[in-house]
Formats: structure tokens, C-alpha cells, sequence
């Protein structure tokens, strides 16, 4: 059955080579790119990963190291925040700078507790409510935060390394940059 309009052009092509031997086929491009389809737009859900909430997430994380705690101070759900760390290489990488920062601080402040040690008053009151007496605890509660720096301590490095790694004032800067040159004298046939 065919439509006023439509002309018989053969039988339509199923995609099987028996049915069309005579026609090849061919990978259409989007009109974007000669590479194809750029990338797909959709719009953020209202409960989804807006830039706000991302930015909270990575401010609570650099400062907290908690990412139960960040995913709940941005509203988020936890296993969101793991969904979207596999699944935006962009969030991920924010993601590890954000856990870089936040054990940089942690070992300033571990560095500053071993250095200097902590301070406590305890203050004894009698039945009036004045001062009886002030003891003053001298400690270095640094059992946990040790623990956390020396589970993450290759993590911090691999990102530490990441970042380094492409700079131009990288330390293979000047090796990349004689690869370079060398790449250029074998094009330019040798002249210096």
C-alpha cells in the first residue's frame, strides 16, 4: 500500500547484506562536527546535580573529608554523589582536587598538633557557680586523623601528580619540550 506521493523504489533495506548486495553502507555525520553528533544537552532535573549544589558539594568536601556529609549539606543523596563521580569524569576530577585540599588541610592541622600539641581547660565550679579551680590538658589526640591521612595519602599523591604532570613548569617540561624541537629539526629535514 502506498501513499499518492511515494514512488516504488525497490523493496527497503533491512539492514542485512543478503537484501541489498548492491548498496554499502555508509556512517552518516551530524552536521555539528565532521566527527559526528556533538554532545547531547539535556536540561538539569530540580532535584538533580544543579551547579549550586555541586559547588556546596565540593566546598563541604574540600572541608570536611566526608562525603556523607557533603551529599546532605548539598541535599543530595549519597549513592547520587557515587553515581555521578563514575559517571562525570568532571565531578570526578573535582571530586579528587576537593579530597586533595581537604587532606592538605588535614595534614597542616596534624603537623600543627604534633608541632605544638593541644590545649584544654577544664574548669571546676563549686556550688555558686564560681571558678574553684583551672586544669589545664595538654594532649595529641592524632590516633584518627592519622589513620585518615595514611588511607588517603596515595590518592592525594596520584592527584598531586595528575596536576603536575601537564603543566608547563612541569618537571618534564624541558624533556617535552627538546622531544618538540627534535620533532621539528626531523620535519624541517635537519636545519637548526
Amino acid at each position: 500500500m502506498m501513499d499518492k506521493g511515494e514512488k516504488n523504489v525497490g523493496p527497503r533495506f533491512s539492514g542485512k547484506a543478503s537484501d541489498a548486495p548492491d548498496r554499502a553502507m555508509k556512517v552518516q555525520r551530524n552536521r555539528r562536527s565532521e566527527g559526528g553528533s556533538g554532545a547531547q544537552v539535556r536540561a538539569v532535573r530540580k532535584d538533580g546535580w544543579t551547579l549550586e549544589r555541586r559547588r556546596i558539594f565540593m566546598e563541604t568536601l574540600a572541608a570536611t573529608c566526608n562525603v556523607s556529609e557533603s551529599a546532605r549539606v548539598a541535599g543530595m543523596n549519597l549513592s547520587g554523589a557515587y553515581y555521578q563521580k563514575r559517571r562525570d569524569p568532571g565531578f570526578a576530577r573535582e571530586w579528587r582536587q576537593a579530597m586533595a585540599v581537604g587532606y592538605a588541610e588535614l595534614e597542616a592541622f596534624l603537623l600543627r598538633q604534633a608541632l605544638f600539641g593541644s590545649e584544654e581547660e577544664e574548669l571546676l565550679l563549686d556550688a555558686e557557680g564560681m571558678v574553684k579551680s583551672r586544669k589545664i590538658k595538654r594532649g595529641h589526640p592524632n590516633a584518627v586523623g592519622v589513620r585518615l591521612l595514611g588511607s588517603h595519602k596515595r590518592e592525594v599523591r596520584e592527584v598531586e601528580g595528575e596536576e603536575l604532570a601537564d603543566r608547563p613548569d612541569g618537571e618534564d617540561a624541558v624533556e617535552r619540550l627538546r622531544a618538540a624541537l627534535e620533532v621539528v629539526r626531523e620535519r624541517s629535514g635537519g636545519r637548526s
